[in-house]
């Protein structure tokens, strides 16, 4: 293998997308872009030797005289146009480039040193207003939906502002089994027709939940049509293509960040089956996003900008669970592509930050993070492996079908007259989500109040129906100061297993659905809560055997008559979190956050055998988690590490052009004309052009982006005296003889990459594709014996493993 330019990653300045769609708008307003920066390239650096100074670009009069004023540059160099893929390289070499400036200078005077202590400090005070702003975003958004919720079943006489549990707080004329019963807090039956009782209060509560959750349901999907179309979905597939370094204008924006923000409260309180925890990752993103803009090595430069909305994916699942480490290893195992150490120490500042302002919130008022927040103090024994590693199974199980499903409905949803009509078809499901959950308590409540309700451990005070047992003959009796002991079903829990039941299969269904419509939607709490009801239903049978049977040799030494031997929302937690795994394939950071959740830690062991087992099930039909399954139906360009390429093929079976398709359009160093390069640009699609000695030698010298191409010309031709379309376009150093008649020619050798990274035919694949993989390329010229013969961009190897893998190679849209 022959990679050129060994000193690339000090003086790489171009780069970039040869083959990939050059569209999209070049406005480098901030406010109308998400992930753009207006920057141009650094040419302060005053470097002697061209090749170790900023990007390689040397001086229009000489090899060694660089521009010493920005405005002697076009404005717009080294920016990039949508949906297009930024050049990791280049980018790391500015900021190498900036930060050897800032240390040479700072040692010159004072304020200088000054401005470098202020230049290092800046990321842990944009962590910490990522952080401060993220977690306060979230409080707003956990007070909004849990009164939104409430206000489907009643209002609150005191004031409408107060949620259902807020409402009665303050009452003296509630006990403590009624404790949601006050005269304050009044059922729509109630103040309509003055009664709560009977079958006209029962079909008016019917009605208003159902009119509300369409209200609410209609108001999002609008609201998101209308402003921000970016708002709709988790959030999470984009924000891991984001972070692998492709370009989404306006998905990370202020509108994005401002309906998103409102359409979730929306969308959760309409009662579909979706969460805000995903959404809150795209939340904190955006909030990082717009921070960036007032940090100009942050603005300036997307490899830097895209260790910052790493850090914030951390901080959305921080303020999502309550789990700031968590949260960072969520990061670090999902979402993040380039997480270097200083990024994960950031991460973990951010997080902390985030967590202690929602806790100084206290939305819930629990002092909690979260509303399931839950504490086990029955032990387990290891006889109960057996049936945690059941529920890992399952998950594993239920995950794989839910990935097949959800993406077979979303692509149905896209190819045929159903993706018409998002309005519709949210209002659709919200109403049959609504007209099949209010019969059912469990299915009437959010997904947030359900798990919390699972996670729950049964205390003598506890009204809950799933605390309905029979009291034995003798109640004095306790297995233990912490919890009571195991005992009969009585009816109560006997409905209430029914209930689960049927909740169950309906949450089963509708989450296939209701996933993707164009509302924010999150997948943690409905996969949580599949997983939490499957390992009640689990546990109560577990606790009924040991009551009835425990002589057997299951519970024989451990389990003793009268004992507390089975934690029926232990069995909840464990289940959540196996399906959660089977979903999304998370491990780790999914056992950290399980942990945060319940603080203890002698539960860790039953988590990681559920998750683990619930991974190897899962990925026994399939190693896509559901982000990346979306990724690859939305065509972006993402380059999944865990994904292993087999094949034997070369450079040459997959570079561009074939043998039946034109030649590749070049340009030559010193023999084309400002029209022809026009001509050129215009009459291709390409991100970017090889330049070569002559049509004839072949021989590389450099790669061009289009994007630089079209503005130095434009430039040129503003500020330059007597550029014609006859004019001569030298990539040279040295400019040749010309006629004293002729035009002036124009110099475009500053925006030339001289080391682009280049492969020989011969190439295996496999190491092409972890050169892509681990440099971030955009492409790779591949030459012979120095002759450029074509080009592979990554949008070339996704397909090429997509036609090995016998998926649609089709489906890659983006470069």
């Amino acid at each position: 293998m022959n990679i050129r330019g060994v000193a690339a990653m000090e003086q790489r300045n171009g780069g970039g997308g040869g083959g990939g769609s050059g569209g999209g708008s070049s406005s480098d307003d901030d406010d109308e872009m998400v992930d753009l920066t207006g920057a141009t390239l650094d040419f302060s650096s005053t470097y002697d030797d061209p090749l170790l100074a900023s990007g390689g670009y040397e001086a229009y009069a000489g090899p060694s005289k660089w521009p010493e004023r920005p405005e002697d540059v076009a404005p717009g160099l080294g920016t990039y146009e949508d949906f297009n893929t930024i050049d990791w390289v280049r980018e790391k070499s500015k900021d190498r480039d900036r930060h050897r400036e800032i240390s040479n200078k700072s040692k010159e005077s004072v304020v200088s040193m000054a401005l470098s202590i202020i230049d290092a400090f800046s990321g842990w005070l944009l962590m910490l207003l990522v952080g401060l702003m993220s977690g306060a975003v979230a409080g707003g958004i956990d007070i909004a939906a849990h009164w939104l919720t409430d206000m489907k079943g009643g209002v609150c006489l005191a004031g409408f502002w107060f949620n259902h549990e807020h409402c009665c707080w303050t009452s003296n004329q509630t006990t403590f089994q009624d404790r949601h019963r006050c005269p304050q807090w009044q059922s729509w039956a109630q103040l309509i027709s003055g009664s709560s009782q009977g079958a006209l209060a029962y079909t008016l509560d019917y009605a208003m939940y159902i009119f509300w959750a369409l209200l609410f349901a209609f108001l999002a999907v609008t609201l998101v049509r209308a402003f921000a179309p970016y708002a709709c979905g988790s959030g999470i597939p984009e924000i891991k293509t984001i972070l692998s370094g492709f370009i989404i204008r306006g998905y990370l924006g202020k509108w994005t960040l401002l309906i998103k923000t409102v359409t979730l409260v929306l969308a959760v309180s309409s009662g579909l089956s979706l969460g805000k925890e995903g959404p809150l990752v795209h939340v904190a993103c955006c909030c990082a996003n717009i921070l960036c803009r007032f940090f100009t090595k942050y603005r300036k430069n997307e490899a830097k900008r895209r260790e910052v909305l790493s850090a914030a994916a951390a901080v959305g699942v921080s303020v999502a669970f309550g789990a700031p480490i968590g949260g960072v290893l969520f990061s670090l195992e999902e979402v993040s592509y380039y997480f270097p150490l200083k990024t994960l120490w950031r991460s973990f500042f951010a997080a902390l930050v985030a967590a202690f302002t929602l806790r100084s919130i206290n939305p819930f008022g629990n002092s909690r993070l979260v509303l399931f927040y839950v504490e086990f103090h029955a032990p387990w024994h290891l006889v109960e492996l057996g049936p945690f590693v059941l529920l890992g199974i399952f998950g594993g199980l239920w995950g794989a079908l839910f990935i097949k499903a959800n993406i077979a409905w979303c692509r149905r949803r896209k190819t045929t007259r159903l993706g018409r009509y998002p309005v519709l078809e949210v209002l659709a499901v919200a109403a049959l989500t609504a007209l099949l959950a209010f019969p059912n308590g469990y299915t009437r409540m959010s997904g947030a109040e359900l798990i919390s309700e699972l996670f729950n451990d049964c205390s003598l005070l506890d009204s809950s129906q799933l605390c309905g047992y029979k009291q034995p003959a003798n109640t004095t009796q306790s297995g233990s100061s912490d919890g009571l002991a195991d005992r009969p079903a009585g009816e109560g829990l006997y409905a209430a297993l029914w209930q689960l039941a049927l909740a169950l299969l309906f949450k089963m269904v509708i989450t296939v659905v209701t996933f993707g419509m164009k509302v924010p939607s999150g997948l943690f709490i409905p996969s949580m809560a599949v997983g939490a009801i499957a390992g009640r239903l689990l546990g109560v049978g577990m606790e009924q055997l040991a009551y009835y049977k425990h002589d057997w040799f299951l519970f024989r030494g451990w389990c003793s008559p009268g004992a507390d031997c089975i934690t029926p929302g232990l069995y909840a937690m464990v289940g959540a979190a196996a399906c959660l795994g089977g979903v999304t394939r998370m491990t780790v950071s999914l056992v950290v956050i399980m942990f945060e959740l319940t603080g203890g830690l002698e539960y860790i062991v039953p988590l990681m055998a559920a998750t683990m087992t619930s991974k190897w099930v899962a990925d026994a039909f399939g190693r896509e988690g559901i982000y990346e399954a979306h990724i690859r139906l939305n065509g972006y360009p993402f380059l999944e590490a865990k994904e292993e390429f087999e094949h034997s093929s070369l450079a040459q079976d997959v570079m561009r052009p074939r043998r039946s398709e034109p030649a590749l359009a070049v340009l030559t160093q010193d023999g084309m004309t400002v029209g022809e390069v026009e001509a050129l640009v215009e009459g291709t699609h390409f991100s970017g052009f090889p330049v070569v000695v002559s049509h004839q030698s072949q021989r590389l010298v450099g790669f061009v982006l289009r994007r630089d191409l079209l503005i130095s010309i434009d430039n040129a031709r503003q500020r330059q005296e007597g550029v014609v379309s006859v004019s001569q376009v030298l990539f040279t150093q040295h400019a040749p003889a010309r006629a004293p008649e002729a035009p002036p020619p124009v110099r475009l050798r500053n925006i030339l990459d001289l080391s682009p990274f280049t492969v020989t035919d011969h190439t295996p694949m496999d190491i092409t594709v972890d050169i892509f993989r681990k440099l971030g390329l955009r492409q790779c010229l591949v030459t012979h014996n120095g002759r450029l013969l074509g080009i592979i961009t990554k949008k070339d190897v996704l397909k090429h493993m997509a036609h090995i893998a016998d998926r649609d190679s089709d489906s890659v849209l983006f470069n």
